[in-house]
């Protein structure tokens, strides 16, 4: 817990990471012990500054990978998520946590429908459970599920009487995904000046806003943000942690201290455990965030890396690749050959390129090395040839 405590007494910025948790909730997808025990140490090691571990009250399995979980002894907070009730807190206790989620819902159509309760319920358990875990000395959030469907005045005194029973910070839950940033900004800015409550953003990606809507939290005053390896999830997903941790850096200028090049061996580990391929266009971590076909592009990059890259490949764990198809121009020939130890002229690189467009309309590809190569070689023949029109 030690990162956790430093952070928090510097009033940093600090990532939780749910992978384990929210993440294992995606449809579908379910962890090993093995692999729980793994992921947790690989985001220890990033710098993550908590691990929402699991849900303990499931018993079995669950407990079990928690217990050992909190036995690593790691630098970062273990947090354990409950529902807004005595034994569920209980459990996670018995686990040995140094934190508590508790979560309960927070929105009419979700106390009247789902709860079939009212707002006075839903105040009392969310308060007797607070009390229990403040005894135990535990760090607590108090969860808002369906908060940004919640009306405003009731969620101000469910932060305060949260606050006065004893929780540290309040998890706002964009849980179906209804927030845009603009929005996100405006409510989260009148939350923290109505309570004086620490605010965790906890976003979901329905709309493809769950990384914008974290952002716009904290530019509003949230120190905490919810995120998971990949952007894994119920649904669409969460808030993705490679993503929102770039953009704090690059865009933000928030440096949040993680070890960034082991993003790539982080999120193909978490994709190949849940099941889940990394598509080529996933931001940071995707194949194709730094691949350049276009000759325009190819061309910039290869003369000045800033043209079209905001931050290194070797940063994130990847590589710069120069990919060669219809697209091309001949300057990414030319360097391409250099790689094969053949320096092609301007001549021999026009010439060729018009046979890789073709092969690559043809393929409806990229070419590949071997294939660049055959088409050297027959170019090469056909330059040699007598002119098959004259003899």
């Amino acid at each position: 817990m030690q990162r956790f405590k430093e952070s928090l007494a510097r009033g940093d910025i600090m990532l939780v990471d749910t992978t384990l948790r929210d993440g294992e909730q995606t449809a579908g997808v379910v962890f090993s012990n093995r692999e729980k025990l793994r992921i947790a140490r690989m985001l220890d090691n990033l710098g993550v500054h908590q691990i929402e571990a699991g849900i303990p009250v499931m018993g079995g399995d669950e407990k079990q990978v928690i217990r050992e979980l909190v036995g690593f002894g790691l630098k970062a907070s273990i947090m354990a998520w409950n529902r807004a009730n005595v034994d569920d807190v209980r459990h996670s206790l018995e686990c040995g946590v140094d934190a508590v989620a508790i979560s309960i819902s927070t929105s009419d159509i979700h106390i009247t429908h789902k709860l079939r309760t009212s707002r006075q319920w839903v105040l009392e358990q969310m308060t007797r459970a607070v009390e229990f875990a403040r005894k135990a000395g535990v760090y607590i959030s108090v969860n808002g599920e369906d908060a940004s469907r919640s009306d405003f005045d009731f969620l101000v005194k469910f932060v305060k009487e949260a606050k006065a029973a004893g929780a540290d910070r309040f998890r706002y839950c964009d849980t179906v995904g209804v927030l845009e940033p603009f929005k996100t900004y405006e409510v989260i800015s009148r939350l923290i000046d109505a309570t004086g409550m620490d605010i965790e953003m906890h976003t979901h990606n329905d709309f493809g806003m769950a990384t914008a809507n974290a952002l716009a939290g904290v530019k509003a005053g949230a120190r905490f943000i919810g995120v998971t390896v990949n952007g894994l999830g119920e649904r669409a997903g969460n808030a993705a942690l490679e993503e929102v941790a770039m953009a704090l850096k690059y865009l933000f200028n928030v440096n949040l201290g993680v070890n960034t090049k082991d993003f790539v061996t982080l999120c193909e580990y978490v994709a190949r455990a849940s099941g889940r391929q990394l598509y080529p266009g996933k931001p940071i971590v995707g194949t194709n965030t730094f691949a350049h076909e276009s000759g325009i592009h190819a061309d910039g990059v290869l003369k000045n890396p800033a043209t079209y890259e905001v931050f290194s490949p070797e940063e994130v764990g990847q590589q710069r690749q120069i990919i060669i198809g219809k697209h091309s121009g001949t300057k990414a020939i030319k360097m391409k050959f250099l790689e094969y130890g053949i320096d092609l002229s301007d001549e021999d690189a026009a010439g060729l390129l018009a046979a890789v467009r073709s092969a690559a309309v043809d393929l409806k590809r990229p070419l590949f090395d071997k294939e660049l190569m055959y088409l050297y070689e027959d170019y090469l023949y056909e330059r040699k040839s007598p002119d098959s029109t004259g003899s």
